[in-house]
């Protein structure tokens, strides 16, 4: 409409005070409006919201409760619009990415058309592979000796396979070698499935939080050098505490290598003598 200064008026204190700066914007789907109103505001070169009483706002009213009757009782010269989208949703851009070189490439060369590449050893590894694959309507399968051939795909898309099979509508939050069998039985492959589905579940909220308890001891055991009870123990002098009465302030612990059983006194001060009687 070629308008340069907006001047405009609501009853809301709310909404006026948070696009002018006045009031903090704590909401996160209020603060999307509030940019979108800025960013809007923008191509004006003077703008200016007001908030005035609802006693003086009736008309104004009356016309935004419009959107919730029959429109069919309405005069012609009456515009109603009707918004299908918030103006605060973003709408969503395909880009087309243009895919490199992926671990298929050289073996599809090969296969098609009996290129190499130049070093010896990733040649020898390309000859080595290749029987176990096949080109079927232009796409790369591994073959199976007992199974259908699996189709091979990129490590990206092999990832969401493992993310739609491991949490998807059909997921369970398996581990890591049944979520690796579960995408080999659908057909596909890529080298590095175990690895990346281990990543997966470990990377996993819900497996780490709800996975049962590990009864492993976090160190292996070790053999005992006590063959039978009270045959061998150990003495330990704790460091000093806070003096007791009886001047106090030394402990002596004594613990049985095979039964665990455990002997302490306290004491004043550490002699020879003491530790002695003590045993």
């Amino acid at each position: 409409m070629g308008a340069e200064a907006v001047a405009a008026l609501t009853d809301s204190r709310l909404a006026a005070n948070q696009v002018n700066g006045s009031f903090e914007t704590r909401d996160k789907r209020m603060e999307r409006y509030v940019k979108t109103m800025r960013q809007l505001t923008k191509s004006f070169k003077e703008f200016t919201i007001k908030q005035i009483p609802r006693s003086e706002n009736k008309r104004e009213d009356a016309l935004s409760k419009l959107a919730l009757t029959c429109f069919d009782h309405l005069s012609k010269k009456v515009l109603v619009e009707v918004l299908k989208e918030r103006s605060i949703e973003e709408q969503q851009i395909n880009t087309l990415t243009i895919a490199g070189p992926t671990w298929m490439t050289p073996l599809i060369d090969y296969l098609q058309q009996g290129i190499l590449p130049d070093s010896h050893d990733e040649a020898r590894k390309i000859r080595i592979k290749a029987p176990s694959y096949a080109l079927i309507n232009g796409e790369l399968y591994q073959k199976g000796f007992t199974t259908p051939c699996l189709k091979c795909v990129d490590k990206v898309k092999g990832k969401e396979v493992l993310q739609e099979a491991h949490v998807g509508q059909a997921g369970a939050h398996e581990g890591e070698r049944a979520l690796t069998g579960k995408v080999l039985k659908m057909g596909i492959y890529w080298p590095t499935t175990h690895q990346d589905a281990a990543a997966l579940t470990r990377a996993c909220k819900e497996c780490q939080v709800f996975s049962p308890v590990q009864a492993n001891p976090p160190a292996s055991l070790s053999n005992i050098s006590s063959p039978w009870q009270f045959y061998q123990w150990g003495i330990e002098i704790v460091a000093p505490f806070p003096e007791a009465p009886g001047k106090l302030k030394y402990v002596v612990v004594a613990v049985d290598y095979y039964t665990k059983w455990t002997e302490a006194e306290s004491l004043a001060c550490i002699t020879g003598r003491h530790i002695i009687k003590f045993a």
